[in-house]
Formats: C-alpha cells, sequence, structure tokens
C-alpha cells in the first residue's frame, strides 16, 4: 500500500513493444509529493518508455505494459485515458518539443488549457503565471512558433503543461538540443516552479550532471532496468556515477554493470 505522501507509485512493471520487444524489465520507481525526481541513463534505456507507461502514451506507440502495477496515490491508472490523466493532474511535456508550429506562442499555451472547467478568469490568471515564470514567452507571445528558437520552443512546451493546472509533470530530455545557458534557465525554472507552485516532476535526462543538480532524488536506467537509484547529491558524490554519467573518469568500459563484482550484479539486476 502507497504511504500518503508517495503520488505516483510505479512497481516491477514491463513494457512490450509490438508483442515481443521487451524494453522495460521490472522497473520499479516512487515518487514523493512535491519533489522533484530524476530518470538517467544513456540513450535507449527505457526513460521515455517509463515515462510514457506512466501517461499511457504508450498504445500509440504499440507498446503495452504487461507486468506489474502503476499507482497515483494509490489508485491503479494503467487503464486511464491521458485525458483522465490530465484531470488527475498529470501533463507530459514530450521529447523534441512539440509546439504547434503554425499557431502563435498564446495560443500554443491556450490549448494547454482544453481540459479546465474553472472558467476563463483562472485560466487568465494561470497564463499570466506562466509569462511570469516565463517572461521570454510574453515577449514572443505573438510570434508563430516556428520562427521562435528551440530554447523558446521548450519553454512554450512546458507552459502549455502548466495551463492544464497540474499536480505533477512528466519532462521528456528537456535539455536536449538546447545551448548550456539555456539548459540552466529551463532546469532554473522547473526548480522554481517546484518550490514556489509545489509541482512534482519526473524528469526524464541523458544530461546526468544537469539533473542531479536539480533533482532531489535519481533513477539509473540501464537496458531497461534501475541499476541504481538514490538521493541526488549522494548519487553525485558516487564514484561508478562519477564515471559513467558524469564524465569524471577514463576508462573503456561500456556498461555501468561490467564494473560491479558478480555479487553487486546480481542484487541489482535479480
Amino acid at each position: 500500500m502507497s504511504t500518503p505522501n508517495i503520488l505516483l507509485n510505479v512497481n516491477g512493471i514491463e513494457v512490450i513493444y509490438n508483442h515481443v520487444i521487451l524494453v522495460l524489465k521490472g522497473v520499479s520507481l516512487q515518487v514523493p509529493e512535491g519533489r522533484v525526481v530524476a530518470l538517467l541513463g544513456g540513450n535507449g534505456a527505457g526513460k521515455t518508455t517509463t515515462l510514457r507507461a506512466v501517461s499511457n502514451l504508450l498504445a500509440g506507440e504499440r507498446g503495452d505494459v504487461t507486468k506489474g502495477s502503476i499507482e497515483l496515490r494509490g489508485e491503479r491508472i494503467e487503464k486511464l485515458s491521458t485525458s483522465d490523466m490530465v484531470n488527475r493532474g498529470v501533463v507530459q511535456v514530450m521529447e523534441g518539443r512539440h509546439c504547434f508550429a503554425h499557431l502563435s506562442i498564446e495560443d500554443n499555451l491556450m490549448t494547454g488549457a482544453y481540459t479546465r472547467r474553472d472558467g476563463k478568469a483562472a485560466v487568465a490568471e494561470t497564463l499570466e503565471k506562466v509569462y511570469n515564470y516565463f517572461p521570454r514567452l510574453k515577449t514572443r507571445r505573438t510570434s508563430q512558433a516556428a520562427y521562435t528558437s528551440g530554447g523558446e520552443q521548450q519553454m512554450c512546451a512546458i507552459g502549455r503543461a502548466l495551463m492544464a493546472n497540474p499536480k505533477m509533470v512528466l519532462l521528456d530530455e528537456p535539455s536536449m538540443g538546447l545551448a548550456p545557458q539555456i539548459v540552466e534557465e529551463v532546469f532554473e525554472i522547473v526548480k522554481d516552479l517546484n518550490t514556489k507552485e509545489r509541482v512534482t516532476f519526473l524528469l526524464a535526462e541523458q544530461n546526468t550532471n544537469i539533473a542531479l543538480r536539480y533533482a532531489d532524488y535519481g533513477y539509473i536506467l540501464e537496458n531497461g532496468r534501475i541499476v541504481m537509484d538514490g538521493e541526488a547529491h549522494a548519487l553525485r558524490e558516487n564514484e561508478d556515477v562519477k564515471e559513467f554519467y558524469l564524465g569524471m573518469g577514463g576508462g573503456d568500459r561500456k556498461s555501468f554493470k561490467d564494473v560491479k563484482s558478480y555479487k553487486r550484479r546480481k542484487r541489482w539486476l535479480a
């Protein structure tokens, strides 16, 4: 049974694509309310699949959760539709800054409020709040999204998610393709939203360095399994994490698992 402050509880899930390709192999993780949790690992580790399993976007990719359970505040959610998830306060920001290219920034943001039932004044208030967090979007609000920068499109995608008034945002690869100072800016805003608005974040990120600076807790995925997890500060100081994910060591090892003794590997991957 989930403890009251655990917002999301993923318990031993397996995900299979096209009925044959096993992508996630017994993934378990917890996201406490009001925290920033990072899913870390290289390309193809299973980070995006984990987020899609939570937000129920797997069907479009011919994927299916075949084992385990996913609970939001103790309620099983595997069978809910995406709009049901939004109504429960869970919104995903897809990898690759999906904006409606032909719409203005402001129109893009307003599409995020389509599920709201609390009236125009409340939506306008949220829009003002989004502009407060992303002043650059306010400046560019009449610009067509297609003609804005990658950083502005990423901010627009996050801002649109915030227009739904979410309790939890699933953020997929927010740093991808962005200049380092823009990445910093985006993560500062995530931390700000977490601190001031109490928005919970589960974010998938290849840039382990920045993710561990802003997250409270981290899970490291490799080949569809969680190989390590812990408080972000502890992971930052871990020698193996430094070597394999923070670029602070040498060596030609291809996998984090390769360095582990048989016993430790058995414990993590059993």
